[in-house]
């Protein structure tokens, strides 16, 4: 009789968030196919399970799957868990659990941790429909496609990012969606963790020192592509723009920003039709 496959979801920092059910698969498997064996080496230690593992990465992973599932095949029961929280979600695994599905393998999923719905629960944005971006794609083309997405979104968007690339993130998306609501979750559930509220523009101001793995999100609200844009006339705009610059003082800048809220449109399209509407006025 074939075993089953476990997708057991593990702490994404305090080592304490594990469920008891978690625990019992992890001592009972025959195996535990792990993204990185010394890591969650650290997890087993804390709770005394000496269960064997195997490394199952996004560079193995297509090597090894049929060694696992042969395994599988033969009546093992194996778990697969990745570095922190569920796997699969922006981890590997994929590959293992499709192919154990088409070997008839019996597939059981242990619910746990998730830095996406920790991030999404403590935010305060609408949670009952979201879209999860992943991480931002590293290449040009890619990334472009990425923001570009955007603008079909509406509600609320979670998406992970590295330090060292969340300032120019929260940069191009300020520049292609205006400036939203954002929250930026620094360690979740980890000694130092910090959450960090604000307009994307306040928020910038604490991502250039941040460090730690990071979990963004940012309140959307109504897609930029399903507002009426023909309501407002370049003039219009550009109207609006001397108001709130003098009157209120504000830097350009910021001033096209406001419009950019106040119109749903992105600042970089607001600023064009700015200046065409200037030469009207």
């Amino acid at each position: 009789m074939p075993g089953t496959l476990f997708v057991v979801a593990t702490p994404i920092g305090n080592l304490e968030d594990i469920t008891a059910r978690a625990l019992r698969i992890l001592r009972e498997v025959a195996l535990i196919a792990a993204e990185d064996t010394r890591r969650t080496s650290h997890l087993l230690a804390r709770y005394s399970i000496s269960t064997p593992t195997t490394s199952l990465h996004q560079h193995n992973e297509h090597r090894k799957t049929s060694t696992v599932v042969d395994r599988l095949k033969r009546g093992d029961d194996v778990a697969l868990v990745s570095d922190a929280g569920t796997p699969v979600v922006s981890d590997p695994g994929q590959h293992l659990i499709r192919s154990a599905v088409e070997a008839g393998i019996r597939i059981e999923p242990i619910p746990g941790p998730s830095a996406v719905m920790t991030a999404l629960a403590s935010s305060g944005f609408p949670a009952d429909a979201f879209t999860f971006l992943g991480f931002p794609p590293v290449r040009s083309k890619d990334r472009a496609e990425w923001f570009k997405r955007w603008s079909t979104l509406s509600g609320t968007v979670v998406f992970f990012e590295a330090p060292h690339r969340i300032r120019p993130t929260l940069e191009e998306l300020l520049a292609q969606i205006g400036d939203r609501p954002a929250v930026i979750c620094r360690e979740l559930t980890k000694v130092h963790e910090t959450l960090v509220r604000g307009q994307i523009s306040e928020v910038l101001k604490s991502a250039q020192h941040a460090l730690g793995e990071l979990t963004v999100v940012v309140e959307v609200g109504q897609s930029t592509e399903r507002e009426p844009r023909a309501t407002v006339t370049e003039r219009d705009l550009a109207v609006q723009f001397g108001e709130i610059t003098e009157s209120e003082g504000l830097t350009k800048r910021k001033a096209i920003n406001i419009l950019a809220r106040r119109h749903g449109r992105p600042p970089n399209e607001i600023y064009r039709a700015v200046e065409r509407g200037r030469k009207l006025v």
